[in-house]
């Protein structure tokens, strides 16, 4: 009996009662997408999101381009083309879209951060480059996905992950000027060695439809952070599951060191363990594995679905938005899922 009792105190003590880190894997099978052939005019189609008005936006990051899809996905146009002027695209790496139809894009010509607002349409309707030179943190073979490969567009501001600021999360207004920090950095125990402290610190943040933002730590141990509308702290969740066993295993804790562009400095190399990220209307984060798996954690931080992707084979999605109720589509393959 006082064992018994133990037991209940303890997960008073703790709080909620957690689910088991091992679940179902539900499987999503593809209910549709974009046609083969319009599929097969993109060289690298990295985002795939859809707008308020039907219409659909592919961002082609091989391409150095944005396309546009009708929403009947029958026909498919060039709205940004390769260039390193203003209004056009040099080694971009990131994109996103709000529901009104306007869209930022991230690049770097001359390896200096730029991000530019776009109409739907194309027409280039302001932009900001970042001082310095950009500094490719954590990658995933030739992908950056730190710095502004992070960003997330509001419609009248940018989030991204920048903390060499001392802070996870910076907001910039659409002038370029940086309007608040939110989060604190996590300690690493590698605070003597900046660039690898800095590195572990990287991710994702995001912004939360029900309020507030959540920021997903991308490498060392996985971790997830939620924060209110005015930025304070909620809760902090560990990511785990049996599917992440092998990765949290093999966390080196000594990191080799890679060599950049010439007269660059060398950086350690910090592989991720979480892809990307998207939060549904519900509020619910969706954080999808490196390896070909998504946990889904409620508004609670409860752990709730344990997802994989498939659509001619199993899918490990490099972007994921949520297009309508139970609606997700995803890229590589520009697929659609009922949820």
């Amino acid at each position: 009996m006082r064992r018994h009792a133990f037991v209940l105190l303890s997960v008073v003590i703790w709080g909620t009662l957690q689910l088991p880190a091992s679940m179902r894997v539900e499987i999503l099978q593809s209910v549709g997408g974009l046609p083969p052939e319009i599929v097969g005019s993109y060289r690298e189609p990295a985002a795939f999101q859809q707008v308020r008005s039907g219409q659909y936006f592919v961002f082609d990051r091989r391409g150095h381009a944005v396309f546009g899809v009708d929403v009947n996905q029958t026909t498919t146009w060039k709205l940004v083309e390769i260039g390193e002027e203003a209004g056009r695209l040099l080694d971009p790496s990131a994109f996103d879209a709000e529901p009104g139809g306007s869209f930022v894009v991230a690049d770097a010509p001359g390896n200096r951060e730029r991000i530019q607002v776009f109409s739907g349409t194309g027409r280039r309707l302001g932009g900001f480059s970042l001082p310095g030179r950009a500094v490719a943190r954590v990658t995933m073979g030739s992908v950056v996905l730190s710095g502004i490969g992070s960003l997330q567009y509001t419609g009248a501001a940018i989030i991204m992950s920048q903390p060499e600021t001392g802070s996870l999360i910076t907001e910039y207004g659409l002038a370029g000027s940086a309007t608040r920090s939110i989060g604190i950095l996590r300690p690493t125990g590698h605070e003597q060695d900046a660039d690898l402290h800095l590195a572990l610190n990287s991710g994702l943040p995001l912004v939360n439809p029900k309020g507030g933002f959540y920021f997903v730590f991308q490498t060392g141990v996985p971790v997830f952070r939620k924060y209110d509308q005015a930025g304070r702290l909620l809760y902090e969740r560990h990511i785990e599951g049996v599917e992440l066993d092998p990765v949290l295993a093999a966390l080196p804790t000594v990191w080799p060191r890679r060599t950049g562009q010439a007269g660059e400095r060398e950086l350690p190399l910090v592989t991720p363990a979480v892809r990307t990220a998207a939060v549904d209307a519900g509020g619910n984060l969706w954080v999808v594995l490196t390896l070909p798996y998504t946990y889904v954690y409620d508004g609670d931080g409860n752990k709730v679905r344990v997802v994989q992707f498939r659509g001619a084979g199993i899918i490990s999605p490099s972007s994921l938005f949520f297009a309508g109720a139970g609606r997700a589509i995803v890229t590589p393959g520009c697929f659609e899922f009922k949820l």
